[in-house]
């Protein structure tokens, strides 16, 4: 038995011991199961299981050790309210806010952080990392790091624009059928019904291939594709809202359509909303990158994850897991969108700690 093998089990019993004399039951349960599991993969992987094992665990606590110090700083920052709101965020949520801030930053102060141009050639084809490029060189021998910095510009910022276009078509569309009603709600819900039945993908595919790949293109084409899943929510939501007492107060009174949108109904529906904002998002940045995967998103030189994925792939032949960076960069910013969405969905579900 190694040195490490020893060292290893003898922290996960001794912690476990600790936990269980002080009565912290659920982080006992939880380094208890993990010296089961530890046991398991060592019988099974050997030293080289348990090192990964532990390299995983050391990670998640780094994670969790700066989520929490973000969310303490966050809640100095805010006003009392949203502090107190703040403090029944989990880890996970928390770690998914200092995700989007990461991301936002990086997106922000691209040229700042990125030590080289978005399409600047520094090297030979693939050349290997070195202290000049961290993650060494794409097909043209552009760096990889500078064009993953950027990449969160370009692709997070188009798909923002993008959902925002989706949601001031959606909910405007939304609130109008609620409040109008009669032919026209029914009208607009058989047009979301229609280009709901078109998978997303083909559609945006087919209308790109038609209308080109400009900028504006994607953004009106991922638009109209998700704009009634938008519609959806926002009718169903407006439509309970519309019913109440004092909506037909405000009616008696003679208010029109957008007082009525702008001060009674929308106020109300902000919550719900707010929430699916982000998991429309998710779709769409999913969807965007999708694109750029196939050659139809954004274009050369323009650095974009998507792409970049397709552009390195010949590096996974060899090995080399540098293709997977953005792709990685992809799937975290999605799981972090999403854990702050789950958070803001138990709050406005009513299920809230006391």
């Amino acid at each position: 038995m190694s040195a490490f093998v020893f060292g290893y089990y003898a922290f996960l019993i001794l912690a476990s011991v600790i936990l269980a004399y002080v009565e912290w039951r659920k982080w006992f349960m939880m380094v208890f199961s993990l010296t089961l599991i530890s046991f398991v993969l060592g019988i099974v992987g050997g030293t080289p299981a348990l090192r990964a094992v532990a390299t995983f665990a050391i990670v998640l606590a780094v994670a969790a050790m700066v989520s929490y110090a973000f969310k303490e700083f966050l809640i100095q920052l805010a006003k009392p309210n949203l502090a107190k709101e703040l403090r029944t965020a989990p880890l996970t949520a928390a770690f998914g806010m200092f995700v989007i801030f990461t991301y936002a930053i990086a997106g922000i102060f691209a040229p700042v952080i990125a030590p080289h141009g978005e399409a600047e050639v520094i090297a030979g084809a693939f050349a290997a990392p070195d202290a000049n490029m961290l993650l060494g060189a794409d097909q043209l021998g552009r760096d990889i790091f500078s064009r993953i910095i950027y990449g969160a510009r370009n692709s997070v910022g188009l798909a923002l624009v993008a959902t925002l276009g989706a949601f001031i078509l959606g909910a405007l569309a939304g609130l109008l059928a609620a409040v109008k009603g009669g032919w026209f709600d029914t009208f607009m819900g058989r047009v979301a019904d229609v280009i709901m039945s078109i998978p997303s993908l083909i559609f945006a595919l087919l209308m790109l291939s038609i209308l080109g790949t400009a900028t504006w293109v994607i953004v009106f084409v991922v638009a109209i594709i998700y704009s009634p899943r938008v519609f959806r929510l926002t009718r169903a939501v407006a439509g309970n809202i519309v019913v109440m007492d004092y909506i037909e107060a405000a009616k008696l009174r003679g208010e029109g359509d957008w007082y009525l949108i702008r001060r009674e109904i929308l106020p109300n529906s902000m919550a719900p909303l707010i929430a699916e904002f982000g998991l429309e998002f998710c779709f769409v940045f999913l969807l965007i990158a999708g694109l750029s995967f196939l050659g139809l998103g954004l274009q050369p030189p323009t650095a974009d994850w998507g792409s970049m994925v397709r552009e390195n792939a010949t590096l996974i032949s060899f090995g080399d897991v540098t293709p997977l960076i953005p792709a990685a960069a992809i799937a975290l910013l999605t799981v972090s969108v999403n854990f702050v969405v789950d958070w803001m969905l138990y709050r406005s579900s009513g299920l809230k700690e006391q």
